[in-house]
Formats: C-alpha cells, structure tokens, sequence
C-alpha cells in the first residue's frame, strides 16, 4: 500500500450532499467526529450496537458489525461510510462485513481510521487493523485510510493503571507519540468531505516521549511523584519493533497542535475524573 496512492476506481466523488454512514459514532473519536459534520450541513447516520432512536437530529441505527445483521438497510441512502468502530479483536471481520455491504450499495467513499505501526508492528491487533486496512483497499471502492497514533485518552487510562502499582513498569526502548483526539477528529472530518486519497500520511503528536516521561507528566499534573521505576524489556518481534520505533509515525507525516502536557492541563491539573478518560474506539 503505498502513501499518498489513490484509489483506481472509476466512481466518482458525490456532487451533492448524501448520507455520512459513521461506525463508532459514540466513541471517543467518533462523538467528536458527528458535531463536526453535522457543521459542515452533512447528514448523519450513526451504526452502534445499541441504537438510541434519533438524537440532536442524528439517527443512530443498532447492528453489530461482526455478525453483519442489517448493515445493508443501515447503507440505504448513504453516499459516504467513516470507518471509525474499533475494538481489541475482531476489526478485520467486521470490516469486511462492512465493506462487503458497501459494494452493493451506492458508497462513494469509504474512510477508515487505523493505527500508526500496523504494517510494521507483529501483535494480533494491529495485524488485525492491517487485515481492514487490506479489505478496504482491495474493494473496489474509492477509500481514504489514516494512521492515527494512540489517542492522549488510551495512554492516561494507561500510565493512571501502572502509577498505581508499587513500582512504575518501564520498558525499554519504548516510545510514544500520542495525539490529541480532537485533532484527529478535525483531520479525519477534512478527509471525509474531500475526495478519496488512498493511504494519506500518518497523523500522530507533536512530541515523541518514553513511557516514563508520560508518566511524570502525569504524577506532575497531580502534584505528586511518580513511584520508582522497574526496567522491563518486551520480548520477541514485537519488542524489537518498538524498540526500532516502528509504533511511530513516519517521515512527512502530520502532528497536532496538542501535547500531552495540555492534555493533562485539561484532564488532570483541573481536576477532571479520571473515569471520563475513554478508550479509543478505532485502533
């Protein structure tokens, strides 16, 4: 797959407006995403598990991706699908299902977000993420692709875990480039009302930092110390990826405007509960 590619398909862009299908619409990117295009005067369908009738004159449609069950009436009328459902396992199936849906339908654009790393890093998740990635590109369909790093959110879920432990696991080697959700979602809507790009560059934050550095950052914005540190090293292929830094965005990629610091001024400093903080839903 290469950067910047664009699809060959010989479908065009719509001229006019029609429905954005929007899978994890009430996720953390997701309830970022719908206000931004309901702005810009797009209709908005939102795909959940749970459907909650229509709210703020949005329709939010219940199917559950993995088993494929009513996706295809969830399409009626939809020019655009964004992609942005996402969980632990399961997100190659449930984007076929999706993408088989879309070739019978008349989807003119199909944008997915993925994750920074996934065709470099050996997990399972991100093997999966790739999987979509795959599936999508070989459709058929226009399609847009971005690579986000870990959102702010993930990563305070994560180090507020770990800080609780006696000690503070430190893994070698281990970076980080996490991104403000917002603009992720500011980014992915910019590409959602443009025309299909293919694989666009990735998006990540605009500092680089070691786990422990995420982790004073964190203790500081508390007004506390973080705990001592245990050195720990990820063994196998996946160790030597992240320690190679290949969990990070690559030459000419995009940053966002928020750091980790402004993050935690906004969560944390303030005094903001930690339980808010939700985990991404794509990626």
């Amino acid at each position: 797959m290469t950067t910047n590619s664009v699809n060959p398909s010989d479908r065009s862009t719509p001229s006019t407006p029609s429905t954005i299908l929007v899978t994890g619409g009430t996720g953390t990117l997701g309830s970022l995403v719908v206000p931004l295009l309901r702005e810009a005067g797009q209709d908005v369908r939102v795909l959940s598990r749970h459907g909650r009738g229509t709210v703020d004159g949005v329709a939010h449609v219940a199917v559950d991706l993995l088993d494929g069950e009513g996706i295809e009436a969830a399409l009626t009328g939809v020019g655009t699908v964004l992609h942005l459902a996402g969980g632990p396992k399961g997100d190659d199936l449930a984007t076929r299902n999706l993408v088989r849906a879309a070739q019978g339908a008349d989807v003119r654009h199909f944008v997915y977000i993925s994750v920074i790393g996934a065709d470099r890093v050996p997990l399972a998740w991100l093997r999966s993420k790739l999987d979509a990635e795959r599936a999508i590109a070989g459709s058929g369909l226009p399609w847009t692709t971005l690579r986000a790093a870990q959102f702010n959110e993930l990563v305070l879920k994560t180090v507020a875990a770990m800080a609780k432990l006696p000690v503070f696991p430190a893994p070698g080697g281990l970076r980080l480039q996490p991104v403000d959700a917002r603009d992720v979602a500011a980014r992915i809507t910019e590409l959602t009302l443009g025309s299909p790009s293919g694989l666009v560059p990735d998006l990540a934050g605009p500092e680089v930092y070691t786990l422990t550095e995420l982790a004073d950052g964190y203790a500081g914005a508390r007004g506390k110390r973080r705990r001592p540190t245990l050195p720990v090293r990820i063994p196998g292929k996946a160790g030597r990826a992240y320690r190679a830094g290949d969990n990070l965005a690559r030459a000419g990629a995009r940053t966002g405007k928020r750091t980790w610091e402004d993050f935690l001024a906004e969560r944390v400093g303030q005094g903001a509960p930690l339980a808010s903080a939700g985990v991404r839903d794509a990626g």
